[in-house]
């Protein structure tokens, strides 16, 4: 198995961030398939594409703003869905930073019960074209928000970038009382006012990331399970997640990498630079 090149120790107790691969779509009802693929491809691309080789060194390059190098990292590899539960509650009791890459979005839903059954209630940055909030059915990747209620501090957390949402999840939304941004918000009130909504969420509980990458237009990212038309802006994304890891986060996933539907690997390149700036962002000891 390809190993991230960010992996600079050799054992998730010496590590700061763990990043961990969840190949498994079970849980998606999405016409296109290879999600599991996800994590595989996304280590060879961020391998390929933020990394050099010169004179037989192998040198990163550098994010816009924070810093990698500083960083205790370790890719724990790739795992089966029943190990996600106990491996997520022992890093965050162990105050490290899980980063989970999918897979179907599902797998955000144990991560969510782990973090909440190791600390409690968390706010959620929730990135999704659509809210995942179906009621009618449950225990799938469209009704990660039913599924993990429980552990979700609603009045703390954000739904951003929702625009393909069905009737009973909008009602839903309304009655747990969670924010939803659309991309119009951001289209029309600015991404500067959009990240003082942002901040204004930290006053509290500590916050998740979830990050579904049909929350980008098709034209960013083509290589998704449920591409939805008028999405986020791959620098709007970025600039959003890099300021709530740099305001303390528990953890974070990218979820629904399907690289049989990319084109020229153009979702996977952007994934691994989301993935370069979450990190770089992360402040370790704001935990």
């Amino acid at each position: 198995m390809v190993v991230f090149t960010y992996s600079n120790v050799n054992e998730a107790s010496k590590a700061e961030i763990v990043i961990i691969g969840v190949p498994d779509e079970k849980k998606s009802h999405s016409k296109r398939k290879g999600t599991s693929k996800g994590p595989d491809v996304l280590r060879m691309v961020n391998n390929e594409s933020n990394f050099f080789e010169r004179g037989g060194s192998v040198i990163p390059i550098c994010p816009m703003r924070g810093n990698i190098v500083e960083k205790y990292i370790f890719d724990y590899g790739n795992v089966k869905k029943e190990e996600l539960y106990r491996i997520v509650f022992q890093l965050v009791s162990n105050k490290k930073v899980p980063i989970v890459i999918g897979g179907d979005h599902s797998i955000t839903s144990i991560i969510l019960k782990a973090i909440g059954d190791s600390i409690g209630k968390v706010g959620l940055l929730y990135f999704d074209a659509h809210p995942d909030f179906v009621s009618s059915t449950t225990d799938y990747y469209g009704s990660v928000l039913t599924d993990s209620s429980k552990w979700i501090d609603f009045n703390e957390s954000l739904l951003i970038g929702t625009r393909s949402a069905e009737l009973e999840e909008l009602e839903n939304a309304q009655n747990s009382g969670i924010e939803i941004i659309t991309p119009l918000d951001i289209n029309e009130k600015g991404i500067g006012k959009i990240m003082d909504k942002v901040r204004a969420k930290y006053h509290r509980s500590k916050k998740y990331i979830s990050i579904d990458l049909d929350c980008l237009d098709p034209a960013y990212a083509p290589g998704v399970s449920v591409p939805s038309a008028g999405g986020l802006s791959s620098i709007d994304l970025i600039s959003l997640v890099k300021l709530a890891a740099s305001l303390g986060i528990i953890g974070l996933d990218i979820v629904e990498l399907s690289p049989d539907f990319d084109v020229n690997n153009t979702t996977a390149i952007l994934t691994s630079r989301i993935l370069l700036e979450s990190i770089a962002s992360i402040d370790v000891n704001r935990y």
